[in-house]
């Protein structure tokens, strides 16, 4: 807790940078998933009628927001030890804190777009379900996972350059990938597909928590168990995996920077 100020005015730095100049602050994080639904709807709920849930554009929206604080959390902590590299060099002080602030900010928008999109999927839906009050550990698990790619991500980004765009190029593909515009659960069956559907639920480590976000909010029932499993076991190991990395290899970080 020594270093709690800091890394409070870390964050409030970085909320100020973020939203500098712009004369709708931190609405824009709404307008951004607005549009993006509004668009994909257009394309897979109108023009391709893939999206067959009801209030298509309600599930939309909840699988585009996770995925933007995903993605966002992750390729801004990237260069984040970089962009702070003068403070690297001449103070003493936990060096996670850098990349852990950066997703705090993506964590504080994100929550206040759940704060106001919950409310509406309860009322649409027009029942308050038992399942919300797993909404609070599921994010917390979802925070974990990001928070441990983004110090790993970070701190190889550090020594090698290349990792930013890399992640940036993978990102693209990984977003269709992911349940976003569709509920894996009512993907086909087929004997021969088994190996695809495996891989699309369960290697793309997005895929649960998706899945588990909206179940809670869209849904308004709990997920699986082995949904669940997996967002707690996937947060933890993320969380320990990259703050060991990120330890391991802080050692020459003010040199590299």
């Amino acid at each position: 807790m020594a270093y709690r100020y800091l890394f409070e005015q870390m964050v409030r730095r970085e909320l100020r940078q973020k939203y500098k100049g712009s004369a709708l602050g931190v609405l824009w994080y709404l307008i951004n998933p607005l549009v993006l639904m509004a668009a994909y709807y257009l394309m897979f709920g109108v023009i391709f009628e893939v999206g067959g849930q009801q209030h298509y554009p309600l599930f939309l929206l909840v699988g585009l927001i996770v995925w933007i604080f995903f993605s966002q959390a992750v390729m801004s902590a990237a260069p984040s030890l970089l962009e702070q590299g003068a403070l690297v060099r001449k103070a003493r002080f936990p060096r996670e804190t850098i990349p852990a602030s950066v997703v705090t900010v993506q964590l504080v928008t994100f929550v206040a777009l759940i704060a106001l999109l919950t409310p509406i999927t309860i009322a649409i839906r027009g029942t308050l379900d038992v399942a919300l009050v797993l909404l609070p550990l599921v994010l917390a698990c979802l925070f974990a996972f990001v928070l441990g790619l983004a110090l790993a991500v970070s701190i190889l980004h550090a020594y090698f350059r290349d990792v930013a765009p890399i992640l940036s190029a993978a990102l693209l593909p990984w977003f269709f990938l992911s349940p976003i515009f569709f509920d894996p659960a009512d993907l086909p069956r087929f004997s021969d597909e088994q190996a695809l559907l495996f891989v699309l639920e369960w290697v793309n480590p997005v895929a649960p928590f998706i899945v588990a976000v909206r179940d809670v909010i869209y849904g308004g029932v709990v997920p699986e168990a082995s949904v669940l499993a997996y967002v707690a076991v996937a947060g933890t190991l993320a969380l320990a995996g990259g703050l060991a990395l990120f330890r391991r290899m802080q050692g020459e970080l003010a040199v590299v920077v």
